[in-house]
């Protein structure tokens, strides 16, 4: 029977973006000896495709089982019930788990959930905060806490001055959110993720030290941070992680075997990558210009297109697209995107600029062209452009559109252009720290190890 050093808890917000750096965490923690128990919602379990991971996976409610969020119509419904049902469901958990020969002694949980803290305390646990987006964000929504900045700012700040910033950002570059009741309340929760830090044992960024020393340096005066990614599968950066190809979790199907056919028959670095993730919705108008800026940029592409966005596409695209030729473009509800990063044809990357596909795009040296849509996106996408210097931003116009021929212009400035050798130098340099980061006695490497150490330490004076 294996003898495990500590017990730890895991408690991620129940999306796909937040789950799959905590699931990949888990596997980091696992392989020093920690046993792994992740806690995800009834309603998230039903919506997997895939589930093949060898931690171990239980079942909270939010108070939604049959639908989650969808359920239970408004945000707000869904936050304040799964705040109520998920605490005493996590706490009939941590009963469970007492039983099993290996108690729970530490919680990480999502900092979307800031009620985990108050059950961690009930139990006497200590706690993580996981933040899984980075820390230049989090800085930004601190200082949002702090009443310091208001989002959206006002259109006259022409540039914003934020303390642990290389750099002044303007009001296009922060995090945006369309301004609805409901967009309010998901800001509120962004906030709020501040609201008891001073209560947590450590603060982990979803980032590592060599792309935002001077932000976490100013963090790390006020919290307890500790940099421990990139959270991607080890096989695309130190490799030490025997199997771990895959994040082990998909709510969409992905279509492999089409995806890497057909970029096998592409020449080296010629094609143009592009999803948005799966969640943005792209509207009609902005899905047409960017169908039409593909095809004329007379670059083969591979675009992901979820099932439920397909009829945006303009009539007759697909259509269109194959009297050109067969190569052209492939158009797909969903790809493993690692191995599509990765792939040696693949010579550019049109992203949202989530901070997943941002954060593995920078792991696998591949330069982006970024087209964010809200959130932490611009943020993303003013540091990848402007402070990593590994992409360009395709600019909107006044109604918020990315047109046609700045798409096929900033394409053409990526994989042909002189700028573009140097974002592709820029974009290696980065992938080798990442690997660095994580590798033997790498920065975020060393932070795992401590944190485990000192887990090792509480288990041992429990038990």
């Amino acid at each position: 029977m294996t003898t495990h050093r500590a017990h730890c808890l895991i408690l991620p917000y129940p999306s796909q973006g937040h789950i799959n750096p905590m699931l990949q965490f888990s596997k980091r923690l696992q392989s020093k000896g920690v046993k792994i128990t992740i806690a995800t919602t009834k309603s998230f379990l039903k919506t997997m495709q895939e589930l093949t991971t060898s931690v171990s996976i239980e079942a909270i409610s939010d108070g939604y089982d049959d639908g989650g969020r969808d359920q239970a119509g408004s945000f707000v419904a869904y936050i304040t019930r799964f705040k109520e049902v998920g605490s005493d469901t996590l706490a009939q958990l941590i009963k469970k788990l007492a039983n099993s020969g290996c108690p729970v002694n530490c919680i990480v949980y999502d900092p979307f959930l800031p009620w985990a803290v108050e059950v961690a305390k009930d139990f006497g646990l200590v706690s993580a905060a996981f933040f899984t987006q980075n820390c230049a964000v989090d800085n930004i929504y601190y200082h949002v806490h702090k009443g310091v900045l208001k989002l959206p700012p006002t259109q006259d700040d022409e540039e914003i001055l934020i303390p642990g910033f290389s750099c002044p950002i303007e009001s296009s570059d922060v995090p945006s959110f369309v301004i609805s009741p409901e967009a309010a309340r998901i800001l509120d929760m962004l906030v709020n993720q501040f609201s008891n830090l001073d209560k947590v044992d450590w603060v982990l960024i979803n980032s590592f030290y060599e792309l935002e020393k001077e932000v976490i340096d100013w963090m790390s005066k006020i919290y307890p941070i500790k940099t421990i990614g990139p959270t991607i599968p080890s096989m695309y950066l130190d490799n030490r992680l025997p199997d771990d190809k895959e994040y082990g979790l998909s709510v969409f199907k992905p279509m492999t075997n089409e995806c890497l056919n057909w970029l096998n028959h592409q020449l080296i670095s010629s094609v143009v990558y592009v999803s948005f993730g799966s969640l943005a919705k792209v509207e009609v108008e902005q899905m047409e210009e960017l169908a039409w800026g593909l095809k004329n940029s007379n670059k083969n592409f591979l675009w992901v297109v979820r099932s439920t966005e397909e009829s945006k596409l303009p009539k007759n695209f697909l259509e269109e697209l194959k009297l050109v030729s067969e190569n052209k473009g492939l158009v797909v509800s969903w790809c493993p995107q690692l191995q599509v990063l990765e792939h040696k044809s693949t010579g550019c990357f049109l992203t949202h600029c989530g901070w997943n596909s941002t954060l593995e795009a920078i792991s696998l040296g591949v330069p982006m062209l970024t087209m964010p849509q809200w959130t932490d996106q611009p943020t993303n996408a003013k540091l990848v452009k402007d402070v990593w210097e590994m992409g360009v931003r395709a600019k909107q116009d006044e109604k918020g559109i990315v047109r046609r021929e700045v798409i096929e212009e900033c394409i053409k400035l990526v994989m042909e252009e002189e700028k573009g050798k140097m974002i592709k130098e820029n974009a290696q340099k980065w992938k080798e720290l990442a690997r660095k980061a994580v590798d033997e006695g790498g920065s975020s490497d060393k932070n795992i190890e401590e944190f485990v150490s000192k887990l090792v330490t509480i288990s041992s004076l429990g038990s």
